[in-house]
Order: C-alpha cells, then structure tokens, then sequence
C-alpha cells in the first residue's frame, strides 16, 4: 500500500527501521559531546596549576572529541549505506525530491505553519518536505564538511605520512588558505549544526504537540502514529 492510499483505518505506520533509529541517538550523542569539546578546543582552559603530570584535562578532551567525531563518521557512512538498502523513509533526508514542485510547495506550507501563518499542518509518514530539505542542506552537507575539515586538521598532528594527511589535509587546507581558516570555517560550522539541532528539538516537540501526529516517539519505536482522521500527504511531496 502506498503512503497516498493510507488513510485513518491504519492507526499506525511504521516508519524508521532500527538501523536509523540506533544511528540518530548515538548521532545525537556524538554530536553532543563534539559540541562541548570542540568549543573547548576552540578557547582552551586557563593552565592548571601543580605539576604538568598530574594535569591531563585537555588531552582528554581532546581525546573525547577525537573518539565522537570517530563514532560520528563511522555512523555517517552507514547512515548513507542505509539510505541505499533501507525502506524510502530512510532515503528522505540524503535523496528529497527537489526537482517536483510540490516538494516546494509543501516546503513552504509547512514553513508559513511553523511561523503560525496556516492554521492547520498536513501529515506526513515520513519527513515533511521542509524537514527534508533544511536536514538536507544543514545536516547532511554540513556533516560531510565537518567531516573533512577535522579529518583535515587531524591528519596536522598524525604527520605528513598518516592517511588522514594523504587524504584529506594536503588539499583542503591549501584550498581554504591556512589551518587556521580551517579551524575558523569547523568552528563556524558547528556553531550551524548547533543552531540547526536547537531549532529540530523545537519544531519536533512542537509538532509531537500540535500537529496531532508522533514525533518522538516515532525515533524510539519507529511507529508513526496519528490522532485524528485527515488525510495523511504522498510521499511525492518529500
């Protein structure tokens, strides 16, 4: 049956397979710890007293963020070799239909809903058109750049002979300028996902709320739920 046919006789769909409900929340934690060590890493503690030894406060920092942003990539690359194999709903954010234009206008339904403009949203099984679209933009590319530039900074300490050097910083550091524009351009960036991530913790518990359809605990159970008996957008509009 196709998302278009179904209609309130179905109480639930089941939407997120387990493989992309386990990457979002380790991703989330991911992204939680390199948040708060990449901020330290950016405007480091003030030295610490007593003997150099005893004090080992930024190396581990250091460490916890080189060991997220590990468990990061790794989650990445098979978040994307799900997007491949799994069901359509684990496509959306990496593949949205751009090209349609009720993609867009679904997008900008829901955008004037979000800022209180409709007076009702439409449901969807999935991501909604905007959902798609901004995880797209912001998420999904921002990924991929946060993920060159700190392997590209990386690859500084492992030294000229490491893969990560090979690969990644003898050319995106001189294409960007110099390490420090690369530090500059990470730094910024997280600073997006940061914002971004605010913003999807917002709109996804203010449609858990309004919108009369399961949000969060869709990301748990993988099954969307819907509490009224409108009919619920094809998946061409995402």
């Amino acid at each position: 049956m196709t998302t278009a046919a179904k209609t309130h006789q179905e109480p639930a769909v089941y939407v997120y397979e387990a493989p992309v409900r386990i990457w979002h929340w380790i991703n989330a934690f991911s992204i939680l710890v390199l948040a708060v060590t990449g901020y330290f890493i950016g405007s480091p503690l003030p030295a610490m007293p007593g003997e150099a030894s005893d004090n080992f406060l930024m190396g581990y920092i250091r460490f916890a963020h080189f060991a997220a942003a590990y468990i990061f990539l790794i989650g990445f690359l098979g978040r994307l070799y799900w997007a491949l194999v799994g069901n359509e709903h684990a496509r959306q954010i990496f593949f949205p239909k751009i090209f349609k234009r009720e993609c867009w206008e679904g997008a900008w339904h829901e955008l004037k809903w979000y800022f209180f403009l409709n007076k009702e949203p439409r449901k969807y099984v999935g991501h909604n058109p905007l959902a798609a679209i901004s995880m797209h933009i912001l998420f999904v590319w921002g990924s991929v750049f946060m993920i060159f530039t700190g392997l590209a900074l990386y690859g500084e300490g492992a030294g000229f002979d490491s893969w990560q050097y090979t690969y990644f910083s003898s050319w995106i550091i001189p294409l960007l300028g110099q390490s420090q524009d690369v530090h500059t351009f990470h730094h910024l960036v997280m600073w997006v996902i940061i914002v971004f991530v605010m913003i999807h913790i917002y709109v996804v518990v203010r449609e858990d709320i309004m919108s009369r359809q399961s949000l969060v605990s869709t990301m748990i159970s993988g099954w969307r739920t819907f509490k009224d008996t409108r009919k619920i957008e094809g998946d061409e509009d995402t």
